[in-house]
């Protein structure tokens, strides 16, 4: 922040721009550390009393003394960990959660205030949803963000939508034979109004694809998320052997649930799979790896 205006820069950053920072009053925030780093995935685990599905990613931020984003709200749940140093908050159950004008992000414009803490390494706090705090930075800290998924309304149904658009039945076509002269040629009939209501009628959907919908919509990776190859792959062989030597561990990046008899990696459904291979694969969805000996 600088006076009244507030300025984001978006990485990836070279090392010498981080060396021409002040000493002071900056942030420096990395989302999704559980995806690249195995210490941040082992640190999230520590959350898995709240569902998979509402996890979203570990935010680690970065600040010299004096550093922060400003007073803001998130719209989900979020539990703040203290890493090294410490960090002062200031929290506030307002209801006045107008934001200021045209800044990069989404800063409130009146923040008050009704109780502070500092947190030392160690020290976590839990912030309800729409519950405005700001945290600044007493001396050089990382401070650790648990957040969670909360979508909205609008996009689950739209999401939805997407999802039957590619189940949708395509027999048919619109036809009106009984068609007949109308004098104002403008008008939308009240006989087509009628045909296409039906027709729209006609969409409907399963409990089976709402849970097909929400498997695949809540394991798709973020559009940033990459997997890289080995650089030998072993062959189907090779692998099974390996695995059943070795064991078997999710890739950082990948998301797996299950529901019933199906399941869901990285945004894939897998239907139907044999009675013998559920239990397994259960375990490997809740503890993200396996053991050789539980291999099939």
């Amino acid at each position: 922040r600088h006076a009244d205006r507030w300025t984001v820069e978006h990485g990836p950053f070279m090392r010498k721009r981080l060396s021409r920072l002040p000493a002071r009053n900056w942030t420096l925030l990395l989302q999704g550390l559980d995806q690249v780093l195995p210490a941040a995935r082992q640190l999230l685990s520590h959350f898995d009393f709240i569902p998979y599905g509402r996890l979203d990613d570990l935010m680690v931020s970065y600040a010299p003394p004096g550093g922060g984003v400003g007073a803001h709200f998130d719209s989900y749940d979020v539990f703040l960990l203290q890493g090294p140093g410490q960090r002062s908050w200031q929290v506030s159950r307002q209801r006045d959660l107008a934001l200021v004008e045209n800044a990069p992000l989404k800063i409130l414009e009146r923040f008050s205030p009704e109780g502070q803490c500092l947190l030392s390494a160690g020290d976590m706090l839990y912030l309800p949803p729409a519950f405005a705090h700001d945290g600044v930075a007493v001396g050089a800290c990382h401070t650790y963000s648990i957040g969670f998924r909360a979508p909205s309304h609008r996009e689950l149904k739209s999401q939805f939508l997407i999802f039957l658009e590619e189940r949708l039945a395509g027999g048919g076509r619109y036809a009106d034979p009984d068609l007949s002269v109308q004098r104002r040629p403008a008008k939308i009939g009240a006989a087509m109004i009628g045909k296409i209501e039906r027709v729209l009628g006609e969409i409907s959907w399963s409990h089976g694809d709402v849970v097909e919908f929400l498997g695949c919509y809540l394991t798709e990776p973020k559009q940033h998320v990459l997997f890289a190859p080995p650089r030998k792959p072993l062959s189907e062989l090779a692998f099974s052997k390996a695995a059943r030597r070795d064991g078997v561990e999710l890739a950082l990046p990948s998301q797996m649930l299950y529901a019933g008899a199906m399941f869901f990696i990285n945004g894939e459904p897998h239907k139907d799979m044999d009675k013998a291979m559920q239990p397994p694969l259960r375990r490997l969805a809740d503890a993200r790896c396996l053991q050789g000996r539980q291999i099939p």
